[in-house]
């Protein structure tokens, strides 16, 4: 394997551990904000209760796990085959 390969592995490990960071705050500010407009309506919670909860932000923060576990795999990996180069 090349040094540049073990730059790429590198590489491509960073951008997902930062992809998969913005999708965790992201999911996570979406999730805050529709929480903090459903409690601030006046009345009943009745939308709340009928309505099943958004599935987005869960969803963003599922893959925004999964996109930090690939990142850091794939840097750990480039990092170890940069050594043992």
């Amino acid at each position: 394997m090349l040094e540049r390969d073990c730059f790429i592995l590198l590489g491509v490990g960073g951008f997902f551990i930062i992809l998969g960071l913005i999708a965790i705050f992201w999911g996570r500010s979406q999730e805050k904000s529709y929480y903090n407009n459903l409690a601030t309506r006046p009345g009943d919670a009745r939308e709340f209760i009928e309505h099943p909860p958004r599935l987005q932000p869960e969803a963003l923060r599922v893959g925004g796990w999964m996109g930090l576990a690939i990142g850091i795999v794939l840097f750990i990996t480039g990092g170890i085959f940069w050594l043992l180069l």
